[in-house]
Formats: structure tokens, sequence, C-alpha cells
């Protein structure tokens, strides 16, 4: 059986950090997709499409690796597409207890379904996609904060 891993979020956009995760993660499963949640109440700044692109112009040499958008529940997602485990980035104490509470949730709607954290790098831990859309916002430089196939 094959390990299927999602790691799910809005990645908007993708930054250093979320690349250090998804590389490191990657080495511990047959297959990590991540799943570009789509949410009515958030307005994005970068389309799905263009959130896919990214992750895949990133990790184009790695089969591993596939990006896909998704709409509902996270644990149904896994079901569709034979996921049995799903993946958070961890960057501060604040992180775990929020995500904490979505895996509680996750568990109890999919008992089958295991979530794993996964702390980023020390020099990532301040970059957040809030606060790289701030910069983008102020005409800021963020290639000190996104990967360089992020080209803004």
């Amino acid at each position: 059986m094959q390990r299927i891993c999602l790691f799910p979020g809005t990645f908007d956009p993708i930054t250093r950090g979320h690349v250090d995760v998804m590389k490191r993660a990657v080495s511990l499963f047959d297959k990590l997709i991540i799943g570009i949640g789509i949410n009515s109440s958030k307005e994005p700044m970068f389309s799905v499409e263009q959130r896919c692109n990214w992750v895949k112009e990133i990790f184009r040499n790695d089969t591993r690796i596939e990006a896909v958008g998704y709409t509902g529940l996270t644990v149904d997602f896994c079901r569709q597409i034979g996921a049995q485990y799903i993946l958070r980035g961890i960057r501060y104490v604040s992180d775990f207890e929020y995500e904490k509470a979505i895996a509680d949730m996750n568990r109890m709607l999919a008992p089958d379904i295991e979530t794993l954290f996964l702390t980023c790098s020390p020099e990532y831990s301040t970059i957040s996609s809030t606060l790289v859309r701030d910069v983008i916002r102020n005409k800021g430089n963020v290639s000190l904060f996104v990967p360089e196939e992020v080209r803004l």
C-alpha cells in the first residue's frame, strides 16, 4: 500500500518555509500531495492555478510531489485521493495549539487518517504568507522569503 500524505494549505504565496517542510517531508512518504485549499470566505492574492503551478515548477524534478486545488473538508479530500496522512508545518507554539485543535477534529471525523506535525527550520520560522503578502502590497522585495520560481 502506497503511503500518501496530504499537505493542505493556502500557500498564498508559497514561501521558503513551506518548501523546507515539503522537501524534508517527501522522504517519509511515497507521495506528497500539496492540497491548495479553496476557502470561499478568503480572498486570495494569487489564483489556485498560479499556486499549483509554483509547486509544480519548484518540484518539477520530483515525481513524488504534486499539487492540486480542493474544496470541502480536508479529511474528505484525503479519502478522495487515498491519503492516510495529513502533514502540518509548525513554526511556533501558537501554531501547534491551533493545528492540534484541527487535528483533533479531523481525528473525530476520520480516525483512520493520521495528522503529523513537522517544524520548519529555524531560519524560516518568521516567514509567513501573510507577511509576504504585506510586503508585496507595499511593493517590497520578497526574494528572501519566496523560492526563485515565485516571480512577482
